[in-house]
């Protein structure tokens, strides 16, 4: 009694320590006050000049989710302004809650700290709770502070918070959500496959061809990973042996070749499954593995005999040598495979057998993937693969989140995953003429896993590597989102508890089509805010500047990237137009105009300066700045020049001139980079 007692008050402490209870509320007067964790997160003064006001409050917890309402009314529908700090930390983001009426369908990701005019709430990930104001009645702004916390005012004749606990854990139903353990993974995840490229007959020879290729062609450009995929393992596999020695088209073995690829400067990364096809040793050893009905190893599609998470000695004998094998081998990136069968054939199938058991089916199958994790190695890249796995939240630093083949919408479906909970990959590249732009755009764009895979001849001959080298590295964005662009595939995240074949996409993994072709990035940084807007389709017609987040009231210079084509001055909206066939795609840059000449883009990467330009200002008539170019390739920086600004020259540091071209507004400056990239550049006028 007296162990269940203090069990007890342990509960009770951690319920509140963590905040999993409801927010205290304390509105005096005309100030307000919320408190979260034993921490003031909202401070809020109101102000009701030309009325009074009748102030509201509500707890409720439906579905095991807990919702807090404020509403605040003026008694005679006169505008009642409410100016407030939301109280944060770096992993806090501004965002938008629920999708707005009658606006267009955009999936939105963000760099830096966002000032978008769409933002209604704020998301804080450390204790995974969402503050928001209803968008219907009031006028919503949320700026940054030069601290982690934001700025937040509103003003209308009926103001409602909402305040929403345990958001993705609850509310979003990853019930593995436990932002406080660990951290998503915010470096660049930019590399090769060899699997559409090669499929099971991948060679040493191959990956060594590749790994010369990709070190010259890409690498200077961002591209870290080589990933050798299905084919070098010995068959029947299971047994750790199979995966440690590789067969005969692997002769000098796994650990030369890992140092090979890390000789040209590359990350090695490795494909491995959780399937396990050694009939004779499963029957072998039968307590390592799951029972059917007749007490002999369970059997499933693609999975094989189905290894138990839930016995010690499974994952010592299994797994474990495995990982920390291929770890000792020198492998940095680690692709795990047929998780979904192992989920569905395997433990949802013989649910029976954990019941039996007294064992969580669940707890047995994070246990194969934490095992995983751990002799892997923390600092290695772990992505799940596939479909999408809520039972893997906190383990795995990325997710395939659909079928095989890259897909679109998947970037739409689980938006507001990324870089939240996980790194979302949509698959890898083909570097096509129909494919190539639109899908590197689109990755980029939304800071998610990219890996190309072509063989490497189309490195060394393909024009289309152009899209790939304008597209990396991917930078490290948050989505401007909290809910997902097309909701269908996530909203039934919860059936994957009960699925018993994965064979296929199921109904809420990422599917091939979507509600949307648009893609924005917006770019905040120390000298401007700006954003790039990818249309991978022309089903959108006119792009409204407020769905864009974007003040309808000033004027933006648009441009588009691929065809460095500068579109105009515009106000309230922007047509892009047909989408030239070369590309199949459009980017386009949207930056509000100033009174002096202004960077427009620079060719160097699709976020048009955002990735490698820094300490840009206008002084002095002279317009100047550093980027990070790459060697042996020329770098372009767009001006756009306003009518009364004469240029006068060009001074360089580690660069020279190539071309001094001027086509209407736009001023075309090629530069040729020398020493190690870092450009000093000052354009000068009169």
């Amino acid at each position: 009694m007296k162990k269940y007692f203090l069990s007890l008050i342990f509960s009770i402490f951690t319920i509140y320590s963590f905040g999993q209870g409801f927010a205290t509320i304390d509105h005096k007067g005309d100030s307000l006050l919320i408190k979260y964790n034993n921490s003031v997160i909202f401070s809020a003064g109101i102000s009701a000049s030309h009325s009074t006001y009748l102030f509201r409050r509500q707890n409720e917890t439906v579905n095991g989710c807990m919702y807090q309402t404020i509403t605040i009314t003026s008694n005679n529908f006169k505008a009642i302004q409410l100016s407030a700090t939301v109280f944060t930390s770096d992993e806090a983001i501004a965002c938008e809650s629920e999708p707005a009426d009658n606006h267009i369908n955009i999936v939105r990701h963000v760099v830096g700290k966002s000032s978008s005019l769409i933002n209604n709430a704020v998301y804080e990930r450390k204790d995974d709770w969402l503050l928001s104001i209803d968008k219907v009645y009031p006028k919503v702004k949320i700026t940054p502070k030069d601290d982690h916390n934001y700025s937040l005012t509103a003003n209308g004749w009926e103001i409602v918070i909402r305040f929403r606990p345990q958001y993705y854990q609850k509310h979003r139903g990853l019930s593995n959500f436990k932002p406080s353990a660990y951290a998503v993974w915010k470096k660049p995840v930019v590399g090769w496959c060899s699997w559409f490229a090669y499929f099971d007959k991948i060679t040493e020879a191959d990956i060594k061809e590749t790994a010369d290729v990709i070190s010259e062609k890409l690498k200077p450009f961002g591209l870290e990973y080589l990933q050798m995929d299905d084919g070098y393992q010995t068959v029947p596999i299971g047994l750790p042996h199979t995966w440690l020695k590789p067969n005969q088209k692997f002769p000098a073995g796994l650990k030369s070749l890992a140092a090979y690829i890390k000789s040209k400067g590359l990350i090695p990364g490795i494909w491995t499954n959780v399937a396990f096809a050694d009939s004779a040793d499963a029957y072998k050893n039968k307590a390592l593995f799951v029972k059917d009905e007749k007490g002999q190893p369970a059997l499933g599609n693609w999975v094989g005999y189905v290894m138990d998470g839930s016995n010690p000695q499974t994952i010592a004998q299994l797994i474990s040598p495995v990982y920390q094998g291929l770890n000792d081998d020198g492998f940095d990136y680690f692709k795990l495979d047929a998780l979904r069968h192992l989920k569905y054939e395997g433990y949802n199938s013989f649910k029976n057998y954990f019941t039996e058991k007294n064992a969580d089916r669940n707890d047995a199958y994070r246990n194969v993937v934490r095992e995983v994790r751990e002799k892997a190695g923390k600092g290695k890249f772990l992505l799940a693969c596939w479909g999408i796995r809520p039972e893997l939240v906190g383990l795995v630093d990325g997710c395939r989140i659909g079928n095989d083949g890259y897909s679109y919408a998947g970037l739409a479906q689980f938006n507001s995953y990324n870089n939240i909970i996980w790194r979302n990959d949509p698959d890898h590249i083909v570097l096509s003429q129909k494919e190539a732009y639109r899908s590197c755009a689109a990755t980029s764009l939304t800071g998610s896993l990219f890996m190309l895979t072509d063989k490497p001849g189309i490195y060394k001959n393909s024009p289309f590597i152009e899209a790939a080298r304008r597209s990396i590295p991917v930078l490290y964005t948050q989505p401007g989102q909290v809910y997902d662009v097309d909701p269908s595939r996530s909203a039934l995240i919860s059936q994957a508890d009960v699925e018993m074949s994965g064979s296929g996409p199921r109904p809420f993994d990422a599917s091939s089509t979507t509600t949307t072709g648009l893609f924005e990035l917006e770019l905040n940084k120390p000298f401007e805010n700006w954003i790039v807007l990818g249309r991978v389709d022309e089903r959108d017609k006119i792009l409204p500047f407020k769905d864009l987040g974007l003040d309808d009231k000033k004027e933006y210079l648009v441009f588009e990237f691929w065809t460095k084509h500068f579109e105009g001055t515009f106000k309230t909206q922007f047509t892009p137009g047909t989408i030239d066939t070369v590309f199949n795609c459009q980017v386009f840059c949207f930056r509000e105009k100033q009174d002096h000449p202004q960077i427009m883009a620079t060719n160097r990467h699709i976020s048009c300066g955002g990735l490698e330009l820094t300490n840009v200002q206008w002084k002095n008539n002279s317009l100047s700045g550093i980027s990070q170019a790459v060697l042996n390739d020329d770098y372009v920086i767009y001006i756009h020049e306003n009518s009364g600004f004469n240029f006068g020259d060009v001074t360089l540091k580690n660069a020279s001139v190539v071309k001094n071209e001027k086509d209407g507004e736009i001023r075309k400056i090629t530069l040729h980079p020398t020493g190690n990239g870092l450009i000093n550049w000052d354009v000068n006028y009169k």
